[in-house]
């Protein structure tokens, strides 16, 4: 298995390093042939091919197994014509990763607002309101005069079908339980929809619990009553709030792993910025970029049938809950006292010891 790693800017490079690390430990506990090679994206890439994302590196992406994208700081990038582009959207573009994926769950010894939360949000990534997603040339917001401003809102049946199929396989291997969020009731075409589209192709699972939420009880929900929920899928803008949300309620995006996939391939990304005042300052907490790597490893084993790299995923996941079970494994935007290096080793350590080790 071969894995292209892009640390990205700001913190990237020192979670990056953190993530290498781990996988070191992860190959000599559970041999899966894994080998990391680098790649240059972001500010570094900019000064470097005059493009934050370059052909080459888009090459290497198709060519590897999977890819893991850390942080960018696009508000620092030029505008695209002078090579400012984001590689987050340009890869899920290119490579049609139209599903986000994003789990929420409390883990030991991490604060938490919601005890009992287990849930995972999947959120559709290629359509929506965001305006590079929404036009085949052009964006999708324009200014008819100086003081009128308008988006466009794409969905397509193929588009929302395709989602609530990996929504709903998810949830049959989880629970059994598929929540649908819309706003149905006011945005009546494009979400109702997304909402018929979604509900036919959940209906090809059999024996789902499918309900349906309106967007803003949903947002109540999550807070009042987090462990009602299991897989919950939405469109674009709507999953990426309430990801957030439910992400903040079980401890943070320091914690919330994420996972950009499509039929072929797919990619591990924190759901966290690129925090460039702390860059350097070896404190970044990697675990969400770890746990996003684990989901990618897992995802791999699933496609390609191989039952180790499945094992190997469940145990790189109990590592970091192992982890983050005592404060010198949690850096201190958690409450601990570890470094950034000091949370790679601590998670290396428990795969070590074998913590996470598959039943």
């Amino acid at each position: 298995m071969n894995l292209l790693l892009l640390p990205g800017d700001g913190i990237g490079p020192e979670i990056a390093d953190a993530v290498e690390s781990v996988l070191e430990a992860l190959e000599r506990v559970n041999p899966i042939g894994l080998t990391v090679e680098r790649g240059l994206i972001g500010l570094e890439a900019l000064r470097t091919d005059g493009i934050t994302v370059s052909e080459a590196t888009f090459g290497r992406a198709t060519g590897a197994d999977g890819v893991i994208l850390g942080p960018v700081s696009t508000a620092d990038y030029p505008p695209a014509a002078q090579g400012g582009l984001n590689p987050s959207a340009e890869f899920r573009r290119r490579l049609d990763l139209y599903a986000n994926i994003r789990p929420s769950r409390t883990r030991p010894g991490v604060p938490s607002l919601a005890p009992s939360m287990d849930l995972v949000i999947v959120r559709e990534n290629t359509e929506g309101f965001y305006a590079d997603r929404t036009m085949h040339m052009g964006p999708g917001e324009f200014m008819p005069t100086p003081d009128l401003a308008i988006a466009m809102r794409k969905i397509t049946r193929q588009g929302s079908e395709r989602i609530g199929r990996a929504a709903a396989a998810l949830a049959a291997g989880r629970r059994g339980k598929l929540a649908i969020v819309t706003k149905s009731n006011v945005l009546k075409v494009t979400d109702g929809l997304f909402r018929t589209a979604v509900q036919a192709a959940a209906r090809d699972q059999a024996g789902l619990e499918i309900e349906e939420v309106l967007v803003d009880a949903m947002a109540s929900l999550l807070v009042r009553e987090p462990d009602r929920f299991d897989v919950i899928v939405t469109s674009n803008m709507f999953g990426d709030i309430l990801s957030n949300l439910a992400a903040e309620l079980a401890g943070g995006l320091g914690v919330a792993g994420s996972l950009n996939a499509g039929d072929a391939c797919a990619i591990a990304q924190a759901s966290h910025g690129s925090a460039p005042t702390l860059a350097g300052c070896n404190v970044a907490n990697p675990a969400a970029l770890v746990l996003s790597t684990a989901m990618l490893i897992g995802w791999l084993g699933r496609r390609d049938g191989d039952e180790a790299a499945v094992d190997a995923a469940v145990r790189l996941e109990g590592a970091v809950d192992a982890a983050l079970g005592v404060a010198a494994g949690r850096t201190s935007d958690l409450g601990g006292s570890a470094t950034t290096r000091d949370a790679s080793a601590a998670i290396a350590a428990a795969l070590a010891a074998g913590s996470g080790r598959p039943a």
